[in-house]
């Protein structure tokens, strides 16, 4: 078919310059950087911040500093409110509401039409090349595919500026031949009400060839679990058999995997997972090897990178390095400069490099989403994989995890409390399951290994497995129900632990008292 033909000329153009990525990364990114800086001299910032006189990126770093979203926020009004060429040439029409670390509950970072482009489409149409490239006997484009996004409304800010999720944006700007692949139809995508929503979705989908999936694994669960109770069918082959990929990122896999392996069953081809590294800032990351879990990191989509050791982060004079400078098995905090007008952007992301030349990585955290409330460091990265350990051992499939400290009182060691909400719960017991976890982090992690010696520092864990539905339920009473809406791994804080036990036992007690009723 026509489709089939012009997307294998595309993969055949694309690959070339992935090879360029993977074999010339220095270069590439140098020259994405001198076609951000001459952009960027067009522009309000670049004017008040003097890069006409910049030539290098010594200078760059030298003259710009390090910036977060409370730092970006008086451009950004500016921008909003309709003013152009303030952060990138021309008006800016699209901001992507975000919840994450700021002063403010949501954050609007700029979309501009060239981020549009080169990079958020840019690393859909290469996630699929390479996945092309590699099964040459795929079979994608005879289905649908099923985008799972977030909210997908879209609220008016002024004439011709919108501000919505991301995928909101990207939704309302497809391109002719991914929206005539892409499955439910527009009016079900711009339903607000969520809960509707999932089940006008697996209504819609399951009479529909679906071989590709798409979202964060976390609300995929919903959708295909939806399908399935109202197919009454036991997998999710049986009601797609033609159904071979699935593309996914925002959170960690490893504890999603068992349960997606479960759902999935048998299809008619081989089934892949590959992951995706897209944010409201940009898409940095796609797993360009299907037998491997790390990413190649993508630098010609029109970000430069930057990358602070995660030693340094926090310092008042940080190193900061480049591509060239990074090694194998060390962890950075990523900072980037874009096409959507963010210049030396403090992302928040840790990524652990795994390989350079080329260069991949894993995300293995924030820089505000860890636990070392005595020492531990525990990043996501390996809290995930304890997880995934822990339900191999048990034969336990876990929906959703957060985890926070037990402060120490004089009666008390510190500690760490988990809770945990199991599609499949664990044999021997939550005890052990949570053996199994601490063992996992003990290996993992030689600082929590310290820690726990003697449990002098930190006492053995505790936590509670919640009911099927509480985080679901948990992030519907924040308002952050969707697509794009994630549970909080770990935290320093105890105020979501607190949140969702609260919410976990009122929800409880109402169900016991329900059942006291007479009848």
């Amino acid at each position: 078919m026509a489709l089939n033909s012009a997307f294998s000329w595309y993969i055949r153009r694309r690959m070339y310059a992935i090879e360029m990525v993977r074999k010339q990364p220095v270069d590439v990114q140098r020259s994405v950087f001198s076609g951000l800086l001459k952009a960027g001299q067009q522009t309000i910032f670049g004017q008040e911040s003097g890069f006409k006189s910049i030539r290098n990126w010594r200078d760059f770093k030298k003259h710009i500093p390090i910036r977060s979203y409370d730092d970006f926020k008086p451009w950004i009004e500016r921008a909003k409110a309709g003013e152009p060429n303030v952060l990138w040439p021309g008006e800016t029409q699209w901001f992507a509401k975000s919840s994450g670390t700021s002063s403010d509950r949501s954050k609007f970072l700029p979309v501009t039409n060239d981020s549009l482009q080169s990079c958020h489409y840019k690393g859909g149409k290469d996630l699929l090349s390479l996945f092309c490239h590699q099964r040459p006997n795929a079979k994608l484009y005879g289905g649908k595919h099923l985008i799972l996004g977030g909210s997908s409304s879209l609220h008016p800010m002024k004439k011709g500026s919108y501000s919505g999720d991301l995928s909101a944006i990207i939704v309302r700007n497809l391109p002719f031949w991914v929206e005539a692949r892409r499955t439910p139809n527009r009016s079900i995508a711009l339903m607000e009400n969520w809960e509707e929503k999932v089940d006008a979705m697996a209504l819609a989908t399951m009479q529909e060839d679906v071989r590709i999936l798409a979202g964060i694994p976390s609300w995929m669960l919903v959708v295909a679990k939806r399908v399935l109770e109202i197919s009454g069918a036991n997998t999710l082959g049986e009601v797609w058999p033609n159904l071979q990929l699935f593309m996914h990122g925002g959170v960690g896999f490893a504890p999603y995997q068992a349960e997606f392996r479960s759902l999935i069953g048998k299809t008619r081809y081989s089934f892949d997972y590959v992951e995706t590294y897209n944010a409201s800032e940009g898409f940095f990351g796609l797993q360009d090897r299907l037998n491997a879990d790390d990413m190649l990191l993508m630098l010609d989509y029109g970000i430069f990178f930057e990358f602070v050791p995660i030693t340094e982060w926090g310092s008042e004079n940080p190193i900061v390095l480049e591509l060239r400078e990074l090694e194998a098995g060390t962890e950075y905090v990523l900072v980037i400069s874009t096409n959507a007008g963010l210049w030396r952007y403090a992302l928040g992301d840790v990524v652990r490099i795994t390989e350079t030349h080329p260069f991949r990585m894993l995300v293995v955290g924030r820089t505000t989403s860890y636990l070392n409330a005595f020492g531990e460091e525990i990043m996501v990265a390996q809290s995930d994989q304890a997880i995934a350990e822990a339900s191999a051992l048990t034969g336990a499939r876990v929906r959703d995890y957060t985890a926070a400290p037990v402060f120490m009182r004089l009666d008390r060691t510190g500690g760490h409390e988990w809770l945990i909400e199991f599609a499949v719960e664990p044999q021997g017991g939550f005890s052990l399951f949570l053996e199994c976890l601490d063992a996992s982090l003990t290996r993992q992690n030689s600082d929590y290994e310290a820690k726990r010696s003697g449990g002098l520092a930190l006492q053995f864990p505790e936590g509670l497995a919640v009911r099927k539905g509480t985080f679901d339920q948990w992030l519907f009473s924040k308002g952050k129900s969707g697509g794009q809406h994630k549970v909080p791994r770990l935290s320093n804080s105890r105020q979501n632990i607190d949140e969702i036990k609260a919410f976990a036992f009122a929800s409880t007690e109402k169900s016991l008292s329900r059942e006291e009723q007479p009848n």
